[in-house]
């Protein structure tokens, strides 16, 4: 495609962020002290680790701060920002090359950052994960200043299979010059030493039984919202946060092809919107859906529609992937949360947005599909994730060169 295809959503900003322009899953945003408005960023793989972007004239945001990772068998990948503290997550691969799983690797963890000083961010903490069953942090939430809720590895879990890896853990960071686990939880059968028995197989798309996303909002606080990959979408309760316990679990892998990315609740709908993760080029691993759940009774979660995509033939030999991704989560802070309006990304399929005034049908109102970034070796744009602020503002990245494009919505939300 060579040229952009947009609809309700006109492009107003593009950074990208001094050639290095592969953005992962962290993106959030800081109020400054001295009134400007940070964008905080992290990269997809090394060299760097996340970049500062001055965005308080969104129409020219500007690189204020960027930083290189301690070494090549790792990436950030996922960050969150409450006040002057910024939390990132670690997770390490075999080798600089190669995405496959490193374990024990050292650097594996969460790092905190003060940074009062968006131009210079000093290490508070760090949180070490590093162990011969464990690489890192894939993900992190982090949006009361109290507590991270991660995906994240152990020194003393080791998993019956490799790519089951992450599980959730609760981290205290109430003093942050001292982080602590004070809860954890995973999916019964996935550990060596489980009483209960190894868990079967996907037979074509097995990506492992590992958390993903583990969502915790301050509506309700004794709830994790979690994506497990291949074992779904998981509901914990976190009442007593020593103990975690699912009260509700909804797993279509198999027949679908796995790989639950994200589990966004609208709370005041008792819905959930669960996207699968297309991780595959060229839609092979078809169909990566996001869905709209039925929670009213967490024990018995139902799905009753998915969002409307463009068709797969349409998209598929445009170049990297196409299929669901991310979603602009309703986190708390400087951010747009709404019950009725989804925010979704769909890699060559770009940014769309939803209306699920009605859930059965959700609508599309708006979209933005990029053209190629230059450099890209995926050969098409790859939207790896979306954040809304409180201004309407969309904000989105490209997973391997594009870096940071902002939008402004030409369609009220």
């Amino acid at each position: 495609m060579k040229n952009d295809d947009a609809r309700n959503m006109k492009l107003i900003g593009h950074d990208t962020l001094t050639g290095y322009g592969g953005i992962g899953e962290g993106m959030s945003i800081q109020l400054a002290k001295d009134g400007r408005r940070i964008m905080w960023l992290a990269h997809e793989g090394p060299p760097k680790n996340f970049t500062g972007v001055d965005v308080t004239d969104p129409r020219k945001p500007r690189v204020i701060i960027q930083t290189d990772l301690p070494h090549k068998r790792m990436r950030s990948n996922s960050l969150e920002v409450v006040g002057d503290i910024m939390a990132v997550a670690y997770q390490t691969r075999e080798t600089p090359e190669s995405n496959a799983i490193g374990f024990n690797v050292e650097n594996a963890g969460i790092e905190l950052f003060d940074i009062s000083t968006p131009e210079e961010p000093k290490t508070i903490s760090f949180f070490d994960c590093v162990g011969p069953g464990s690489m890192g942090v894939h993900q992190l939430w982090f949006v009361d200043g109290e507590y991270i809720h991660c995906a994240a590895g152990a020194p003393d879990f080791i998993p019956r299979v490799a790519s089951d890896c992450q599980f959730y853990r609760c981290i205290d960071v109430r003093n942050p010059s001292k982080p602590e686990e004070v809860g954890r939880w995973w999916l019964p059968g996935t550990r060596e030493g489980d009483d209960a028995p190894p868990l079967p197989r996907h037979p074509q798309f097995d990506k492992g039984f590992r958390a993903h996303n583990t969502n915790v909002y301050p509506e309700r606080p004794d709830r994790v919202y979690m994506g497990y990959l291949d074992g779904g979408t998981i509901i914990l309760d976190i009442s007593d946060k020593a103990n975690p316990k699912m009260v509700g679990h909804w797993n279509p892998h198999p027949p679908f092809p796995g790989f639950t990315h994200t589990v966004l609740p609208l709370l005041d709908r008792d819905l959930l919107i669960v996207s699968d993760e297309s991780v595959m080029d060229g839609a092979e691993d078809w169909p990566k859906l996001t869905w709209v759940v039925d929670a009213r009774d967490e024990s018995n979660l139902v799905p009753i529609s998915t969002l409307p995509m463009p068709p797969v033939e349409e998209f598929r030999r445009r170049g990297g992937r196409y299929g669901s991704h991310n979603m602009h989560e309703n986190r708390p802070g400087p951010a747009y949360r709404s019950d009725n309006i989804v925010f979704a990304t769909f890699f060559n399929g770009g940014v769309r947005a939803y209306d699920l005034s009605d859930p059965f049908r959700p609508e599309e109102i708006a979209h933005y599909v990029s053209a190629a970034p230059e450099g890209s070796r995926a050969g098409a744009i790859q939207i790896n994730d979306v954040y809304v602020d409180e201004n309407r503002l969309v904000y989105a990245v490209d997973r391997f060169a594009g870096g940071l494009y902002v939008f402004e919505m030409e369609v009220e939300i």
